[in-house]
């Protein structure tokens, strides 16, 4: 089997951050050999498992998972069988499977650290981070044009947060905020650019709110926790990404890890659709 490009899938029924981690320390173990990466979070149905197998039947490659649901496991590893792939978890010896499967050995000669090296990856976080704080909050909005995901959203709904976890996979991410009774300017949003509106329930961001007003040592009474203005604002900021047609998130029992894989999965869709459109 050629060593030059191979597929590699990734799938977890949480964020991936174990399956993908595990995976980048064990591409540094293989020299000349550049792996396909595809990957998937939050598989939690056994149609989520049918669309992913028919996208690796078109391209076979090994497919490394992590899962706690079992019944779910064995439908994957069913699903896999039936197509001549491996599935194999990942918290067993993975270096092993990757050896069988595309019947390469693995580098001896081993570089400590590899798999933190600078390489391109490594720079282009760096340039996703620095995107991410130039646009952050609305401070720039400059060049939304090059963002692949735009957050929208109420002030303390995981906005910055979730752009810096997904700048430090790469992905370049602005974020606008929504304040109510303000004009917003989207003129510099991109049709062919994901929106994301991220909501929580008015209790939470009362009590997010209020916590950082503690945190501030701000006890003066303010519009900013009170609880009929929440609703008005997560009310109006729905309308707005209606009327846009965006995508929209409910954060309010979510980690940013589940938020952000989220938000890669309603990038791929979109990135998707837009291939088929210009088909």
């Amino acid at each position: 089997m050629s060593t030059a490009n191979q597929h590699i899938y990734l799938i977890s029924d949480s964020t991936g951050e174990t399956v993908s981690t595990i995976a980048r320390s064990i591409y540094a173990r293989f020299e000349n050999i550049n792996f396909l990466e595809n990957k998937w979070a939050l598989i939690r149905t056994e149609k989520q498992i049918d669309n992913i197998v028919k996208v690796i039947v078109h391209n076979p490659g090994i497919v490394l998972y992590t899962m706690i649901n079992l019944k779910l496991e064995n439908y994957l590893k069913d699903k896999c069988s039936s197509i001549n792939v491996i599935a194999h978890n990942v918290l067993d010896n993975t270096i092993n499977k990757i050896k069988e499967f595309y019947e390469i050995k693995p580098d001896v000669g081993q570089v400590p650290g590899k798999q933190h090296s600078l390489s391109k990856d490594y720079f282009d976080r760096i340039e996703s981070l620095q995107y991410a704080i130039a646009n952050d909050d609305g401070q720039r909005n400059l060049n939304l044009a090059q963002a692949d995901i735009i957050f929208f959203g109420a002030s303390r709904t995981s906005k910055t947060p979730t752009s810096i976890y997904l700048a430090n996979q790469g992905y370049k991410v602005a974020n606008i905020p929504f304040v109510l009774n303000q004009t917003l300017n989207l003129s510099n949003i991109n049709k062919r650019t994901l929106v994301i509106g991220l909501f929580a329930s008015p209790e939470r961001l009362q009590q997010i709110r209020t916590s950082r007003l503690k945190s501030l040592k701000e006890d003066r009474s303010t519009n900013y926790i009170d609880i009929d203005v929440l609703k008005k604002e997560i009310a109006e900021a729905k309308k707005i990404c209606a009327k846009n047609k965006w995508s929209t998130i409910d954060v309010t029992k979510k980690s940013i890890e589940e938020i952000a894989a989220t938000a890669i999965e309603y990038l791929k869709i979109f990135k998707s659709k837009e291939s088929n459109n210009e088909k």
